[in-house]
């Protein structure tokens, strides 16, 4: 995903992938979802050696409703899945959203064994 920095976003632009960037920041241990060089939202993380354990995701109430939940669940489970690391989702946000996408069970440890359903 990369950024188009033309202006800031505003409440109710419509979004696309070309909009957004997704990066990690292992220094304060979140992925940041950038909007028009704004922070619009983020996923919290604890790392260790070969595991990623997300423990909250949040997106500005001002940009809620418009998928960027969803691209950064997407972007941060397939971005460990690329590191080879073990998913703990503790985050109920990912952990939802891991429930509705398949594909990803090589790679989840769920908390307590097995997932919660919604």
């Amino acid at each position: 995903m990369s950024l188009r920095a033309d202006r800031p976003a505003r409440r109710g632009d419509p979004v696309t992938d070309d909009d957004v960037e997704i990066v990690r920041d292992d220094e304060a241990s979140r992925y940041r979802l950038l909007l028009g060089g704004g922070q619009a939202g983020f996923a919290k993380f604890r790392a260790s050696p070969g595991r990623i354990i997300f423990t909250h995701t949040v997106v500005d109430p001002a940009f809620e409703g418009r998928g960027l939940g969803s691209m950064l669940a997407r972007f941060v489970v397939e971005d460990a899945v690329r590191r080879g690391e073990r998913i703990v989702p503790r985050c109920p946000f990912i952990a939802a959203w891991l429930r509705k996408h398949p594909g990803y069970e090589e790679s989840i440890d769920w908390p307590g064994g097995q997932p919660a359903t919604a």
